[in-house]
């Protein structure tokens, strides 16, 4: 049992739209994610998707309105919610995501940004 500094992990890596492992409760997974620009539009049909902001501004674009999510807010967005992450004016924003070991990141969508594993870091 050891502590988890967010912030060092998050500069063990720099690629964006693809998560890395940083712990394991039960069945769900800690993600650490950097993103930057708009991610692809897509749903999760079995499973809630939590979304929590370390660093910047990240939006969730919905089809019917865009949620602003600031440093230090979560969102949650339930199963079956077609949705698009983005970020704006080019800016990078790091983000930590709860999630079932099952979760596919770009959920029912295949594409180029989609992710088989999870790197462990």
């Amino acid at each position: 049992m050891k502590t988890i500094n967010p912030v060092q992990k998050l500069e063990k890596f720099s690629k964006h739209w693809h998560p890395h492992q940083i712990a394991t409760v039960n069945d769900m997974q800690v993600l650490l994610a950097k993103v930057k620009g708009e991610f692809v539009w897509h749903q999760h049909d079995e499973e809630d998707e939590q979304f929590q902001v370390v660093k910047g501004t990240l939006y969730i674009q919905f089809e019917d309105r865009t949620e602003e999510v600031k440093q230090g807010e979560i969102i949650l967005v339930p199963r079956g919610v077609k949705h698009c992450p983005m970020t704006k004016n080019e800016e990078e924003v790091h983000i930590m995501l709860f999630e079932k070991l099952t979760v596919r990141h770009t959920g029912n969508t295949d594409s180029s940004l989609t992710v088989d594993d999870y790197p462990k870091i």
